[in-house]
């Protein structure tokens, strides 16, 4: 695999998470232009909330909801919508799920054993 086979294949890696109240919540690593699109759905003001913009980009990693496909919000209401039906519930467990997930470009790929990453 090259590498850039392998950070598309990690950008697009499915992680799964079982909610406390058994939602069964699919998320995946945003992409840079993911995050671009998030930000312009949020807006100016919003874009500078760091605690907002954090929620919102939980909430917008979300692609299945107990296998139904959420499509990325595309506005500030689209995304307060998806925070309000994933709830803390939902938004413990999609970070649960990225929370063991290795981002693109963290991997120790090429780095000797103990070295820092």
């Amino acid at each position: 695999m090259t590498p850039t086979e392998s950070v598309l294949a990690a950008a697009n890696e499915r992680l799964t998470a079982i909610a406390s109240d058994g939602r069964v919540v699919v998320v995946r690593q945003l992409t840079a232009l993911d995050k671009l699109r998030l930000l312009k759905a949020a807006g100016p003001a919003l874009a500078e909330n760091q605690a907002w913009l954090g929620v919102a980009m939980l909430a917008a990693s979300v692609a299945e909801i107990d296998g139904v496909p959420v499509p990325r919000p595309a506005s500030e209401q689209q995304i307060e919508a998806l925070v309000g039906r994933l709830g803390d519930v939902g938004l413990d467990a999609a970070a649960s799920a990225l929370s063991g997930a290795e981002t693109p470009g963290e991997s120790a790929a090429g780095n000797s054993l103990g070295t820092p990453t």
